[in-house]
Formats: C-alpha cells, sequence, structure tokens
C-alpha cells in the first residue's frame, strides 16, 4: 500500500478539526445552521493555511448523505464524505485555475452548471487559484457567478486576492485565512509525533514550527521529511543535516564577529558554514533570519512572543545584540537581502557573499542622532577670541575638521625642536615608521602623502591628484591621524588635506581675496551650504575670505 503523507493523512475533517482559522469556522458553522450559505465564497490567504480543506469541510457539511439537510458536522463515512476527501465527487468539481484559466473552460463549466447534481443537494465548484483565470475567463464567470441555479455553489481559493477582480469579489464573500501561529503549529505537531509514536527533543518542535512560517502544510511537510532520516529519536542535528537549517550558534558567532570588526574571522567562520554544505544563499537567509531576531529583542525586550526561539538561542542572540544598534540593524537586513536575490543568479556567488559580509565587518558602526549630538559636545572647541585663528575667523575652505582633544596613543616624539614645515618633512619618512608601529592604518593611509604646509597647528598634507580612493582613507581617519600626528611631533595638530598639483597643469583660482570681492560676490560665498554650516556648527563669524586654488579633480 502506497504511503500517504502526514498533510494528507492529518488533514481536517469537520470544522472542529480546521486548526488556527477557528473564526472563518464558526462563521460558516453558523450560516449552515441559520440556512444563509451564500452561493460564491472567496478563500484568500498564504499557502498551507487551510483554503482547499475548509472548502471540502464545507462541501462535506452540505451534501452530507447522513443528514437530511446541510450539516455543520458531517459523517465523513458515507459515500458523498468519502468521496470529496479524496477529490473525486461527481458534485463536487475541483478545478486548477493555473491549468484551467482560458475562456473555453469557464464555457464548459457553464454549460454543465446548469443540469442537476448526480446524487447530492448541490453541485459545488472549487476553483483553487483563481486568480491565474484569464481576464476573458472572469468576465466569462460573471453572470452565472451573480445569478447561479439554486443547486449551484461556488468555492474560490488564492494566495493572491489582489489579482482577482472586483467585479469578481464583489459577487463573494470573502474569507481572509490568516497565518497560523508558531505555538498551534508546535501543539499539532506534538500531537502527530505523539500518534505516530515518535520521540523528539523540545527544540526540535521549535525549529520545524519557526520554519513553516506560519502553514500548517509546509511544517507537516518537513516533518515528514524528517521522520524520513530513519532516526529513533528527532534531534536539532538531525534536522540541520536533513533539512539544511544553518546552525543558529554558529550564525551567531559570526555576527559576533561582524559585530567586533574582526574581518579575518569573518571570512573564516563563513568558510566553516559553507563547508558544512549550506550554500551562500542560506548563509545570507540565516544571517538575515538572526539580525531580525537581534533587532526585534533589542525594540521588543527578550519577553516577547515576537521571537520563536529555543532558549540556548536566546541566550547566544542576546549577547550578540550588544555590538549592534538599530540602524546598523536596518541597513544590515537591507544589505543582505538585496545581495541574497544578487547570490543566486552569481557564477560567483562565494565571492559576493564574502565581500558582503567583509563590507559590514569594515564599515563604521551606525550612530542615532542623540549619540551623535553626545560626541559632539564632548568635543572641545576653542573661544572664539582665544586663538589667532579663531580671530581671523572661518575660512572659505570646508576641509578645516572642527578641533578636539582626543585621547594620546602611546607614541613616543619622533624629532626634538621646534615644529615647522622643513622639520616636518625631513623627517615625514620616520613619521610614517613610526605610524606602522602604532597602527598599520594610519600608516596606509599617509603613506604617499606629502606634508605641503604647516602654519598655526594646521598641517596640510597633499594627497597625489586624481587619487580619490586615497583621499577618501584619509578624510575618514581624519581623528586618528591628528591624534597620532600631536603625539609623534609633540605639538597639537590639526588637519588639512589637498590635491598635489598634477605635472604641468596651473592650479585654478576659485576665489578672489576679499578685497577684489563685491559685495554680490562675497553674498554669494557666505550663502553657500557648507559655509552656513560651518558658522553654525561653530558659531563663528566670517572675517576675511581667503584666496584658494585647486585643480579639476579637487573642483570635482
Amino acid at each position: 500500500m502506497a504511503y500517504t503523507v502526514l498533510a494528507r493523512r492529518f488533514r481536517s475533517q469537520t470544522f472542529g478539526d480546521v486548526v488556527g482559522q477557528d473564526a472563518v469556522a464558526q462563521t460558516l458553522k453558523n450560516a449552515i445552521e441559520t440556512d444563509r450559505v451564500a452561493h460564491a465564497y472567496l478563500f484568500s490567504g498564504t499557502r498551507g493555511v487551510g483554503k482547499t480543506t475548509m472548502a471540502r469541510v464545507l462541501a462535506k457539511s452540505l451534501n452530507c448523505l447522513e443528514s437530511d439537510n446541510p450539516t455543520t458536522e458531517p459523517c465523513c463515512k458515507c459515500d458523498s464524505c468519502i468521496a470529496i476527501n479524496l477529490g473525486e465527487d461527481l458534485d463536487v468539481i475541483e478545478i486548477d485555475g493555473a491549468s484551467n484559466n482560458g475562456v473555453d473552460n469557464i464555457r464548459e463549466l457553464r454549460k454543465n452548471a446548469i443540469y442537476r447534481p448526480a446524487r447530492a443537494r448541490y453541485k459545488i465548484y472549487i476553483i483553487d487559484e483563481i486568480h491565474m483565470l484569464s481576464t476573458g475567463a472572469f468576465n466569462a464567470l460573471l453572470k452565472i457567478l451573480e445569478e447561479p441555479p439554486e443547486h449551484v455553489k461556488f468555492i474560490f481559493a488564492t494566495t493572491e486576492p489582489n489579482k482577482v477582480l472586483p467585479t469578481i469579489q464583489s459577487r463573494c464573500q470573502r474569507f481572509d485565512f490568516r497565518s497560523i501561529s508558531s505555538e498551534i503549529i508546535g501543539e499539532q505537531l506534538k500531537k502527530i509525533l505523539k500518534i505516530e509514536k515518535i520521540k523528539y527533543e523540545d527544540d526540535v518542535i521549535v525549529h520545524l514550527s519557526r520554519l513553516a512560517n506560519g502553514s500548517m502544510r509546509d511544517g507537516l511537510s518537513l516533518l515528514d521529511q524528517l521522520i524520513s532520516a530513519g532516526a529513533k529519536k528527532l534531534t536539532v542535528e538531525i534536522l540541520q543535516e536533513f533539512l539544511g537549517e544553518a546552525d543558529r550558534a554558529k550564525i551567531c558567532r559570526l555576527l559576533g564577529e561582524i559585530g567586533d570588526k574582526n574581518a579575518g574571522q569573518t571570512l573564516e567562520v563563513t568558510g566553516e558554514l559553507l563547508e558544512s554544505g549550506l550554500t551562500p544563499s542560506q548563509i545570507l537567509q540565516a544571517g538575515i533570519d538572526c539580525m531580525r531576531d537581534i533587532m526585534v529583542l533589542k525594540t521588543a525586550g527578550d519577553k516577547t512572543d515576537l521571537l520563536v526561539l529555543t532558549k540556548q538561542e536566546r541566550e547566544k542572540i542576546s549577547e550578540v545584540a550588544d555590538k549592534f544598534d538599530i540602524p546598523a540593524l536596518i541597513y544590515s537586513i537591507t544589505a543582505l537581502e538585496k545581495m541574497r536575490w544578487t547570490v543566486k543568479n552569481s557564477e560567483n556567488a562565494r565571492a559576493l557573499l564574502e565581500a558582503s559580509l567583509l563590507r559590514l565587518a569594515l564599515s563604521e558602526h551606525f550612530l542615532s542622532a542623540e549619540k551623535l549630538l553626545a560626541q559632539i559636545k564632548k568635543k572641545t572647541v576653542a573661544p572664539a577670541d582665544s586663538t589667532p585663528a579663531a580671530r581671523r575667523g572661518v575660512a572659505a575652505s570646508s576641509n578645516k575638521p572642527v578641533p578636539s582633544s582626543p585621547k594620546k596613543p602611546k607614541v613616543q616624539p619622533v624629532f626634538d625642536g621646534p615644529v615647522g614645515i622643513e622639520n616636518i618633512k625631513e623627517n615625514w619618512q620616520k613619521i610614517i615608521e613610526a605610524g606602522r608601529e602604532a597602527n598599520n592604518g594610519i600608516a596606509a593611509a599617509i603613506c604617499n602623502t606629502m606634508p605641503q604646509d604647516f602654519c598655526e597647528g594646521v598641517l596640510t598634507l597633499a594627497v597625489e591628484a586624481g587619487d580619490e580612493f586615497k583621499m577618501k582613507m584619509c578624510k575618514q581617519r581624519q581623528e586618528q591621524i591628528a591624534t597620532f600626528l600631536t603625539a609623534a611631533m609633540a605639538s597639537a595638530i590639526r588637519l588639512n588635506f589637498t590635491w598635489s598639483k598634477a605635472a604641468g597643469e596651473k592650479p585654478k583660482e576659485i576665489a578672489k581675496t576679499d578685497s577684489r570681492l563685491s559685495t554680490e560676490e562675497r553674498q554669494k560665498v557666505l550663502d553657500r551650504d557648507s559655509i552656513k554650516t560651518l558658522k553654525s556648527g561653530l558659531n563663528a563669524t566670517v572675517t576675511s575670505i581667503q584666496p584658494l586654488t585647486l585643480n579639476d579633480e579637487a573642483i570635482k
């Protein structure tokens, strides 16, 4: 005898057996009891939530031969009930809307609908995935749907009700089937395992309920596949091996390395996950799911019912959660989801996976507006009248950073004596070498740059013209570099970056001296967004506008 899968063997037979759709079941029972059964129903909802099952239960209730009238408790033993369960009843016609979606199919339905049922009270048409019908087929269905023969009932099922024409929906009573909660799915799985006399770990039920994603049929199909492994007891290890679910402990470890900005370990853990048999797409999906759980935990607390986790998983996620903030999680989930779709169709899936994870590991953490303001307040800005630079006012260039008082690293001064541009140029290579010992990232940023000018504590470093990557690296580490140079030169250093002049290229003048600017030209300079931002942030006043020359690359 052929094996019958769990999803069919444990399909609900009566309204009382239907799991997770109590409101729909009760409404249909009331309609039968009060003799107010409509001629057409539209059942909508995601896959595996009981739409077709409810349609068959309703059909059995209307056509049960053991009852003189429609009943809310079909016998499930008469010829009609048994045939409906098997989908073979002459008077209950089940039609696949995806493969019978043409005008001719609906015309044939209309032609046969006029004939009375062979043995039951009603001729019932169950059309699954009705949204797949063509526009012509929908229009052909309109007339008989509005005024069907008394012996005809229609039950439509769809996963995409938005694609069903409004003219069709207005002629039906619509019921929206909700996704089934993880708790209900878990209880049903336990009940079935008890009937089947199969031992299991409690954590297996949690995993299966989460993987079912609100679909009872998916949960039963996964359980069927797990039982097929032939183990005496169902365990989480067997589930991960046979269903290909990522090990949550390793995924949490991967996210922990990303949170710690540990690029090397991020690649190592990724390699371990790939070696375990997971595809790049599965790793990205598992990462997204885990980040979502972290986001929910940080937002709603670790006691929330929104999380479907084992006790061990909840503890591990709580540990990793401290390494992320909400904005970073939102960005990371979005970035990984975009990459997941790209990886699916790529021949370089592993490289894309590793690149996307490294991008997260090497990127700066996001800061909320409150944290950013707190950091700005901590920075020490010299009073407007305490330094020559402050008395002179704000320069027209927006490259100069706000001076701060960072902590000094453990760096010994490179040279003695007064700090001047010639002394800095003469000892620049020594300074770079000291940077390698203190922080290789600082050395990588300032190598191949040249000191150009030093005035009143501001050191201007020239980056080779056109090297956009180097300029970006320098500006990203501007505060780190300034802190290092302050220690290396034993003098407070602020930084400014500019482009070195390419050979044979004349610098372009982009601003005249203040004395040669007309009132209108001066106002145009002051109206620039960058100048307004600096004035507002520093509470400063522009006293003069100095000439500035830049090459084409800098202007861009």
